[in-house]
This record gives C-alpha cells, structure tokens and sequence, in this order.
C-alpha cells in the first residue's frame, strides 16, 4: 500500500481540526497538546508532518519524482503551503513518525519562516538572483532548488528546460540546497550581489 493510502486509512475515523497556515497550524497544536497529522496537497505534491504531544516530530514529502522523509522533507517545505490538521490516536502517530523522524526543527518554526522584502527601499539590495545548474555542462531542467539564509527558507521553485531558476532576493550570503533526479541533496554557498547575479552551480 502506497503511503498516502496508509496514512488516508489512518484518518478515516478522523475529522479535520482546521486547515491552517503553517505557523499557525503549530501554535494551534503547541497550545492544545495535539496528537494528529497535518496534510497539505498542492497540485501532484503532498507534504504531512506527523504531531505528537503539540510538536512536529515527523515529516513525508511525495511529488512526481519520489519522496523524502524526515529532515530532508522539511527543507522543502516553503511556508506559504496550508496544512489540514487530523486529530489521531499517539500511538499510530508514534508508528508514522518511526519512518520519518525530524531532527533539526528550528526551521519550522513562525520566528523562522521567510520575511517578506520591504519594497520602495533602495538601499535594501532587492534584485532577481538566477541560478543555472549544470552536470558536465549541460543543463539539469526540472531540478528542485530552495534557497535558506540564516536558516529561513527564502524560496523553492523547479528548473526550467535551460537548467536555470530564479529568485527575488535581498542581497547576500545563501545556502542553495539541490534535490536531484536520483533525490539526493547537495548544499551549495553562494552570494548574490548587485555586480553577481548570475550563479552556474555544476552538479
């Protein structure tokens, strides 16, 4: 059984307690003690994060290229999904979590999420910071990149048949995390200047 089917099982005795946004969905669970599984589905990608005693102890990522489980599901995670919240039994929670253990959480929390750019301020360094991603010089398109800085997830996007993807960004140091074909994950370091805005990551 495949495990959106598994976990879709699992609730069907379940009523949604909500559907939220990710901050809030984790307050929501922090202060009720919650025991459940939160799902968000966007187009053919479903992520769920599995809450046991109000904390976020478990993460699954599917899409069309496999999954992830854990730590690296979490990274991609962007803060802008909404996640349905499913009150469920601690013991089925602690089975789930088993599989898909996180073990650096920081990141999930609001404090952490990405913050908006304030615009109309010149001296603030905004601009389109692209990157193009290469193996033996030819072009990766439909790779996954999602960028972090100070451990905030600043954004997550595919690229396109050229290798390349693009990001509004305030100038700076960033980690540029790249999930591959195979679902390997490489971190690259780069900074994005107003005289640098153009990176080739070779793979």
């Amino acid at each position: 059984m495949k495990i959106p089917d598994m976990i879709d099982t699992i609730l069907t005795k379940s009523q949604p307690s909500g559907t939220f946004p990710l901050p809030e969905m984790i307050r929501f669970a922090e202060e009720d003690r919650i025991n459940g599984i939160a799902i968000s589905k966007e187009n053919e990608k479903l992520q769920y994060l599995a809450i046991l005693n109000g904390e976020v102890e478990g993460a699954i990522f599917i899409d069309e290229k496999g999954t992830l489980y854990g730590d690296n599901a979490v990274m991609l995670i962007t803060g802008v999904e909404l996640f349905t919240l499913y009150g469920v039994s601690p013991e089925l929670v602690t089975s789930m979590i088993a599989g898909c253990r996180i073990f650096e959480k920081a990141h999930l929390k609001k404090e952490n999420r990405t913050e908006i750019p304030e615009f109309g301020k010149k001296n603030a360094g905004l601009g389109i910071f692209t990157l193009t991603l290469q193996r033996n010089n030819e072009p990766q398109n439909g790779v996954r990149v999602s960028l972090r800085k100070d451990g905030k997830v600043v954004g997550s996007d595919v690229t396109t048949q050229d290798g390349s993807v693009g990001f509004k960004l305030m100038h700076g140091r960033y980690a540029v995390i790249v999930q591959d074909r195979n679902q390997q994950l490489t971190t690259f370091h780069v900074e994005f200047l107003e005289s640098s805005s153009h990176k080739i990551l070779e793979m």
